[in-house]
């Protein structure tokens, strides 16, 4: 019988990081939980990026889960939203880090292939597909059917360096 590996997946924003939480055992994936971690518009930068750290260590808290996924973020035109994004995933990548979680980087065209079977799927074909591979989801934003996406591509293409699963 295989072990159940519990999965974070963290579509990082800095306005908004989505998270989901899955059980995979075997090639069964199973819904647990997902969420959004929000930051004051207004507030100054190093503020909103404690707040993203505290959600995510407490998402981490509460689920406890084996290994994490993270999106990777490319480059757009406006250099400083691009280095604002980069400063939200570094902190959806550190924080699992630091918790001693393998952490797992997915690029978009990754993502929607591995859920969708293309590379340029829009968000309403993500979010159908999610609904069908996990129907008991209920993500109430697209950055948590995003960060529920990421999971269940890092739960198809997990590597040799993946975590044991807890005893």
């Amino acid at each position: 019988m295989s072990e159940t590996i519990r999965i974070l997946g963290l579509d990082p924003g800095l306005r908004r990081t989505g998270w989901g939480v899955i059980d995979v055992t075997g090639n069964r994936l199973a819904f647990v939980a997902c969420g959004t971690i929000t930051s004051a518009d207004k507030a100054e930068l190093a503020v909103r990026l404690a707040t993203l750290h505290r959600g995510i260590e407490d998402v981490i808290r509460t689920w406890s889960p084996d290994e994490a996924a993270v999106e990777f973020t490319f480059v757009n035109k406006d250099p400083i939203s691009t280095l604002k994004l980069g400063q939200a995933r570094g902190i959806a990548m550190v924080v699992p880090a630091l918790a001693g979680l393998p952490v797992g980087e997915y690029e978009p065209n990754k993502v929607k292939k591995s859920i969708v079977g293309a590379g340029h799927a829009d968000k309403n074909q993500i979010a159908m597909m999610i609904g069908i591979l996990l129907p008991k989801a209920d993500p109430k934003t697209e950055d948590a059917t995003d960060a529920l996406a990421i999971a269940v591509t890092h739960a198809h293409h997990r590597g040799p360096g993946a975590r044991i699963p807890k005893a």
